[in-house]
């Protein structure tokens, strides 16, 4: 672990590589899980706004479960999450020639919102952890992703570079050049 800033960023994320390729995994990580995906605070306000947009992308089934729940829900653990579609996929999921993509990210592309997606679904395969002093950054390793590890090794590129835009997005550019730094350093320790 390296501390950068007030976070505790696991070593993994310099270490590990990783590229996303739906053509193998199909958006699987959105299919599977016991859980919706975590939100921040203000982005439930954001989802419950920006709803109207997005619905129209929605499949029949999530646009009913939404009706029912809304545009979040609090999870078993307590914590804020997107709803499931059924106890499936999130309900934010759509099919697109059997790839599972995201109707946020569809309405951000058509430009209908400005919010491209929830941070911690930006974020994956980096999982933030809370605690009442600091934020810690895990690498989440699941076998889903392994089409995805493969890539980032064959293409050579570790974690944080491959999620470059949304480590900006949350924790701003400083953040992310002192990330590239303690790449260097470790670099400069294992070629030692």
């Amino acid at each position: 672990m390296v501390q950068i800033q007030d976070k505790i960023v696991s070593l993994d994320i310099f270490q590990q590589c990783f590229t996303c390729d739906l053509s193998q995994c199909e958006g699987f990580c959105c299919v599977h899980g016991e859980s919706g995906a975590p939100l921040e605070e203000t982005e439930t306000a954001i989802l419950e706004e920006i709803l109207p947009v997005v619905r129209p992308f929605l499949q029949k089934s999530a646009q009913k479960v939404i009706d029912k729940t809304g545009a979040w829900v609090i999870d078993n653990e307590n914590e804020k999450v997107t709803p499931l579609n059924n106890g499936k996929e999130c309900i934010y999921a759509f099919f697109e020639e059997k790839v599972c993509k995201c109707a946020i990210e569809k309405a951000y592309e058509e430009g209908l919102t400005d919010f491209i997606k929830p941070i911690s679904c930006h974020l994956y395969p980096i999982r933030i952890s809370k605690f009442q002093n600091f934020e810690a950054l895990n690498y989440h390793s699941w076998h889903v992703c392994k089409a995805a590890r493969q890539l980032g090794c064959k293409l050579e590129v570790k974690v944080f570079r491959f999620l470059k835009e949304p480590i900006i997005r949350k924790y701003g550019e400083d953040f992310f050049n002192e990330m590239v730094e303690v790449e260097k350093n470790l670099n400069n320790i294992s070629i030692s």
